[in-house]
């Protein structure tokens, strides 16, 4: 156990060995992360995957005996989260199992048992003591049950999945272990996991931004605990729910003979030339979990791919499905591959695009077996308005950003 605050304790597992989260590569592992507090009423916020549960178990008797826990708060039905709430209540058969209404519908659902329920709303109080917890429900950030847990006597915010991390490490603070570490993995899930719920997630946070924050304590990664990291991932989250993005692009693709590696390295060579920020990803050597990253700080997402069998390649059509679903707005997309006789296959790469609400800025530039030379010069016109996009993306932003001081 590690002591968060005063009466406040981090009871949760480190995942060592997580190298995938559902389709989410985590090379760093993860943690699933409890908070035990200790009041008139202990309470135990979220549990933990359900082959955490003896190292939470352990954590928690540290402190106190399981059974004295009078409630557990289920801020999200997921089972990293609520997967050991079963066994505890083994060991604390008392206790109420505190959740939004769709939460109590959830875990129905997942363990087909009638527990002692407490059914809270937004605006909902639990007092336990010295403290008293409220109650946040944010529906779809990033599941219908999910909800924050907040104590007003610690000014310590639960959100559960909300700038969560998948980072394992023995720290748990994020200035411990680098708030840009910490950043780019909360990026990086925010980008997989949260990005197509934007306008809940900006619903959440015109609600909590009434709140006074001196920690954020998410249920995966590193605890948020100095002001300037608490302004700095509460910034990104408003950027990232608004659809902002960054002045740059970047060229994702497969190949099968090189030639729609050709076509990328062209495209990469002239955005260069045109001083375009631009990054260079090939499926090949990069997991989609990362590129989604690049592609929601990116203003324009290039895709090329062969075709095989009249369809776009098999990597390529699985990122799409991927990105299909994450649906990043405000994005501006073009397509270009390379083909042997048919070139019909392009129409899927170029719907897939649109489906996920990328604007073409262009038609896609399919070439034949292997291009030539004089091919490739001809992708100059649209890294020309691949730069017109940028810039008056930029012209945009800066209107927006005097519009907001103003």
């Amino acid at each position: 156990m590690i002591k968060i605050k005063d009466d406040i304790y981090w009871t949760g597992y480190i995942d060592w060995d997580l190298r995938n989260f559902h389709g989410y590569s985590t090379p760093s592992g993860s943690t699933y992360n409890a908070y035990l507090i200790m009041d008139e009423y202990p309470t135990l916020i979220d549990t933990v995957k359900h082959y955490g549960f003896q190292e939470m178990l352990f954590r928690i008797k540290q402190i106190i005996e399981p059974s004295k826990i009078k409630y557990i708060i289920s801020n999200h039905t997921e089972m990293d989260h609520s997967g050991s709430i079963d066994k505890l209540l083994e060991l604390a058969p008392q206790a109420q199992v505190v959740c939004s209404p769709k939460g109590q519908e959830g875990l129905k659902r997942h363990f087909k048992k009638n527990w002692k329920f407490k059914v809270v709303n937004t605006g909902d109080t639990l007092c336990i003591g010295k403290k008293t917890l409220s109650f946040f429900l944010m529906p779809m950030v990033h599941w219908p049950d999910s909800m924050a847990t907040y104590s007003s006597l610690d000014k310590i915010l639960f959100p559960n999945d909300a700038f969560g991390q998948h980072h394992a490490s023995c720290e748990r603070f994020a200035d411990e272990v680098g708030v840009e570490i910490a950043l780019k993995e909360a990026a990086k899930y925010y980008a997989n996991i949260v990005m197509p719920y934007g306008s809940q997630v900006q619903k959440a946070l015109d609600g909590l931004g009434k709140l006074t924050i001196d920690m954020i304590c998410p249920s995966h990664g590193l605890i948020w605990r100095r002001k300037e990291d608490i302004n700095a991932i509460v910034s990104l989250y408003q950027k990232w729910a608004q659809y902002e993005s960054d002045k740059r692009a970047v060229i994702i693709y497969d190949t099968m003979w090189h030639s729609t590696e050709k076509v990328a390295l062209k495209l990469y060579e002239l955005c260069q030339q045109e001083n375009i920020s631009v990054k260079l990803l090939s499926l090949k050597t990069n997991d989609p979990s990362d590129i989604i990253a690049d592609v929601m700080g990116a203003k324009i997402v290039a895709v090329g791919s062969p075709i095989i069998n009249n369809k776009i390649f098999p990597s390529i059509g699985g990122f799409l499905t991927y990105l299909e679903g994450l649906k990043p707005k405000n994005r501006f997309g073009f397509t270009f591959g390379s083909y042997g006789w048919v070139k019909a296959g392009f129409a899927g790469l170029e719907d897939s695009l649109k489906n996920a609400g990328i604007e073409l800025i262009s038609e896609g530039r399919y070439f034949q077996y292997v291009p030539d030379e004089k091919e490739l010069e001809s992708l100059k016109d649209v890294v020309s308005k691949m730069k017109d996009v940028l810039e008056r993306s930029r012209e945009w932003q800066q209107t927006s950003l005097t519009h907001k001081r103003s």
